[in-house]
């Protein structure tokens, strides 16, 4: 395995020399920029202030005031926004960004970790490009995703600021496990890990090659054969095993579970959040309330998946049968006060239209524009230990920084078309984007 991370390295690194060239240079020294915004809107309250002026200094955002004119210095910048309602950047805290929607067993068996590697840098501008500036990617093969955000951090290619968390931790024979090829081929997922000796090394071994955080599936999961998403995977012994190693080493920990029994032990475990929650009960949910857990909802997976969809049918009827029970059940989660942080398993729907997510959010399950749009900044930066860096446009925070037509507040799915992109003080979308 090593020896294919290594090849996956490589041919990712050849990927990124190619694209490099056409991409703009992030490096922008002391250089300020001005941002003339018509309105700017305040997530934490809802508050639209108009007629405000960003200034922005290197990757840092340095004030914000009113004002429809600043002093503009010697070789500053100066970006018209007049027109648009300008938020802090997205934050998706559940993304694939090495994967796509070929669920077709053959091209599964077919993917190697360069494919997947080229594959993310497609994906990474393609998410900045929907406004989305920081995502937490779980679950990758080879620890391509770890050689994806390190090229992103050193301006090879565009991409959102990441957490990655290499492959994800499971049971034999579970949802994290290789489970199409028959046994005489002895195919063993990445992450597979039994006992609480086993996955503490597998902890251990994934921060060693560069891991911010650890996922662990909790319970059998939809895209994978011969298991079941109600069923508990590991044990809450194991579940808590995991989690220690982790807090003491300072990752966070995301658990897939779709199965009431799963969530329950993943949040009496200590992880920092549900991934799914397709079956979360009253129960769960009291635990998770208890704990501080956070839930990151996938739901407009399941729209795109029974319009456009085309899965296996081993796959397609566990689809069928999540379906038809999580957003019932998460909206009670909702309603009962469950933190809630936007995730969107981006790859099972393409890659760019995560903020559709927010649409199921407000306009099937009722949540407040507001606290749809929070899950999406503030609770998801908090989820990523991130909230003094990103989630708000304050000063001292990073230049993350979108602008759409008008207030997402009155249409969430305005937040579907953004015009302007800025992520750590460098233009990628709209005015003022170097060619």
């Amino acid at each position: 395995m090593l020896l294919k991370a290594k090849l996956a390295a490589g041919f990712l690194l050849l990927a990124l020399s190619i694209s490099a060239s056409a991409q703009p240079d992030p490096s922008t020294g002391a250089k300020r920029t001005l941002i003339k915004a018509g309105h700017v809107l305040d997530v934490k309250t809802g508050k639209l202030s108009d007629a405000q002026i960003i200034i922005v200094v290197g990757d840092t955002i340095q004030s914000i005031a009113a004002g429809t004119s600043a002093a503009a210095q010697p070789g500053d910048t100066v970006i018209d926004l007049s027109g648009k309602t300008v938020l802090p950047g997205l934050i998706d805290v559940h993304t694939h960004l090495t994967m796509n929607t070929d669920f077709d067993p053959y091209h599964e068996l077919t993917t190697t970790n360069a494919k997947e590697a080229i594959n993310g840098v497609v994906n990474a501008r393609t998410t900045l490009m929907a406004g989305f500036t920081s995502v937490r990617n779980v679950g990758a093969s080879g620890y391509v995703d770890i050689n994806l955000r390190d090229a992103i951090n050193s301006g090879q290619i565009p991409g959102p600021h990441m957490q990655v968390s290499g492959p994800a931790l499971g049971i034999t024979g579970g949802h994290c496990d290789d489970n199409l090829l028959p046994v005489e081929y002895h195919q063993v997922g990445e992450g597979v890990a039994d006992g609480i000796a086993a996955v503490q090394q597998k902890v251990r071994q994934n921060i060693k090659y560069g891991a911010d955080l650890i996922k662990v599936c909790a319970t059998g999961g939809v895209l994978s054969k011969g298991d079941d998403p109600q069923a508990a995977q590991y044990t809450l012994e194991e579940m808590k095993a995991i989690v220690a190693d982790a807090h003491r080493l300072g990752r966070r920990v995301a658990a897939h579970a779709h199965g009431a029994q799963g969530i329950l032990w993943a949040s009496e475990a200590g992880v920092d959040s549900i991934e799914h929650g397709s079956y979360i009960n009253d129960e769960d949910i009291a635990e998770m309330k208890k704990d501080g857990t956070y839930l990151v909802p996938t739901l407009y997976l399941e729209d795109w998946q029974l319009e456009k969809g085309s899965l296996p049918p081993f796959y397609h009827q566990k689809m069928v049968d999540v379906i038809g029970v999580a957003k019932n059940n998460i909206k009670r989660a909702m309603q009962a006060g469950v933190k809630i942080a936007l995730g969107t398993d981006a790859a099972v729907y393409p890659h760019g239209l995560n903020a559709h997510e927010l649409d199921v959010y407000v306009n099937q399950l009722g949540m407040a524009p507001l606290a749809a749009l929070q899950s999406a900044t503030i609770n998801a930066a908090d989820l990523m230990g991130w909230s003094a860096k990103t989630g708000t446009l304050e000063p001292g925070k990073w230049a993350d920084i979108i602008a759409v037509d008008k207030n997402p507040l009155d249409d969430v799915r305005v937040l579907e078309d953004v015009k302007f992109v800025m992520k750590g003080g460098v233009i990628y979308k709209g005015e003022g984007r170097q060619p």
